[in-house]
């Protein structure tokens, strides 16, 4: 081989060399060069909000939408089985809103949909809304007596997009005093809110996970409410097949894999319950639709479904009443008949429930971020609180007696009537339960000789007294257990 030979084999090697140098720097380039994020559009929010006589609060509902530090994209308001001006008052509000907030300019389209009377009420409101919306991200549900906090949108939006698992974040609800007219509906209202502070803070507590996403404001991720149409073969995401639409959507959405939570920050004013037959029908509907929803087997395909982890804290609050029930009621029956025949002796003992709960109910208070005067000296009388929940144990007994009547009820219609001042009596007949219970109890005992009535009482009062020291542990638990920095 001659040398101009050698150095032309040379020359090939270097330019093959060359070539591969600059295959690998572009391999390199290929799979070792800045990230570039993807360009993330902002989501559209379509916000429903159905309306049955809602005239005197309708006007604030749409106007806090609109002030939003994050206003939605566009509003419906859904006017149904209505008899008053509500869509007359809401049409003043259609049309196009622009806000600006921060530089930015913020556009809304209102539109105000009178749909006349439907037979499943607030459920067809829904489904009607959400086929208007359904071409945006996020379905926004808002009841036409619920006010939002300004930053309440933009902190649903904020939490809602912060993870592709999570279905629907409900907001934290409570009340405002001006709402009451007079003492008896600020009692009321100082009852609902302590109500309302307990359970949204055992929600925050058990990893915010919310068992019922509140019909009162809440927001949705479209895809999951598609997903629990199709998997269910619904016509909508909300089915009138549970007095309580909201908490059969909140099982629903889980058992298709989506996480139901409690926002940590967005808040909402829901309208009160101000008078004792309108508490009663709101309160019989939410415990009777929960009572349906945790036993096996009641409505049509929609089954009970009593190991379901969404209704855990439902068991909890019936077997939390049932205690309740038991303990006061116990409670007064043995003092009564100790003293029929001089043999109640006085034991400090029985002081530390009551002392307990004024603390829990001093704490829950204390934990609201809107605390007033008010919701301080109700927990501290210890007396308002106690009426509050003799009340509640009215509806607790009014509940699972029309559900174990085995009769068709419409708890809705009841409510409305209620509402609107129409409904009977029927909030007074745990009273009438109790005293035909008393009255047998009073006449059983006065048949029954000396030493048969000491024997009962003997093993009648450690007995309630075992009772009320699981129902005082339960409330110290409660009471010690560390709230993370929450308000509610």
């Amino acid at each position: 081989m001659s040398v101009m030979e050698k150095t032309v084999e040379v020359e090939d090697v270097e330019v093959v060399l060359a070539d591969a140098d600059e295959r690998t720097f572009g391999q390199v380039e290929l799979f070792a060069g800045a990230y570039v994020p993807e360009h993330e559009t902002q989501p559209r929010i379509g916000c429903v909000v159905p309306a049955y006589n809602e005239e005197s609060s309708i006007q604030a509902v749409v106007e806090a939408l609109l002030g939003q530090t994050r206003v939605p994209d566009v509003i419906h308001v859904i006017v149904n089985n209505s008899s008053d001006d509500t869509f007359w008052v809401a049409r003043e509000l259609a049309g196009r809103h622009e806000r600006r907030y921060r530089d930015e300019v913020m556009a809304c389209d209102v539109h105000v949909h009178d749909v006349g009377k439907l037979p499943e009420r607030k459920v067809g409101a829904l489904n009607i809304g959400f086929k208007l919306v359904e071409d945006c991200d996020y379905f926004l549900g808002v009841d036409g007596d619920t006010v939002l906090d300004r930053n309440a949108v933009a902190n649903l939006l904020s939490e809602a997009r912060s993870d592709p698992r999570i279905g629907g974040i409900s907001a934290i609800y409570s009340i405002d005093y001006d709402e009451g007219a007079n003492g008896a509906e600020r009692f009321l209202i100082a009852g609902q809110r302590q109500q309302f502070a307990s359970f949204n803070m055992q929600n925050l507590l058990r990893g915010r996970n919310m068992a019922v996403l509140g019909g009162q404001c809440s927001i949705f991720s479209v895809e999951a409410l598609r997903t629990v149409r199709d998997e269910y073969r619904q016509r909508g995401p909300w089915v009138s097949d549970s007095e309580v639409e909201d908490s059969l959507l909140s099982l629903q959405l889980k058992r298709c894999g989506f996480s139901t939570k409690i926002s940590a920050s967005a808040r909402a004013d829901v309208g009160p319950m101000v008078t004792l037959k309108s508490l009663d029908a709101q309160q019989v509907k939410w415990n009777y639709g929960a009572i349906d929803l945790m036993w096996p087997g009641q409505r049509g395909d929609t089954s009970g479904q009593p190991f379901h982890p969404n209704l855990r804290l439902r068991w909890l609050e019936n077997w939390s009443m049932l205690f309740n029930l038991a303990v006061r009621i116990g409670f007064v029956l043995l003092l009564a008949a100790s003293m029929t025949i001089g043999a109640f002796v006085f034991s400090p003992w029985w002081l530390l429930p009551p002392c307990v709960a004024i603390l829990l109910n001093l704490r829950t208070a204390l934990s609201m971020h809107d605390r007033s005067a008010k919701d301080v000296l109700f927990a501290l009388l210890f007396v308002p609180g106690e009426l509050y929940m003799w009340l509640k144990l009215g509806h607790f007994i009014r509940s699972w007696a029309k559900f174990l009547s085995r009769q068709e009820v419409d708890n809705w219609g009841a409510q409305a009537a209620a509402e609107r001042g129409k409904a009977n009596n029927a909030y007074l007949q745990p009273v009438l339960y109790l005293a035909v219970f008393i009255g047998l109890l009073a006449l059983t005992w006065t048949q029954l000789p000396l030493l048969v009535k000491e024997i009962a009482l003997w093993f009648a009062w450690p007995t309630l007294a075992v009772l009320a020291g699981m129902q005082t542990l339960g409330m110290v638990f409660k009471l010690l257990r560390r709230q993370r920095g929450y308000r509610v």
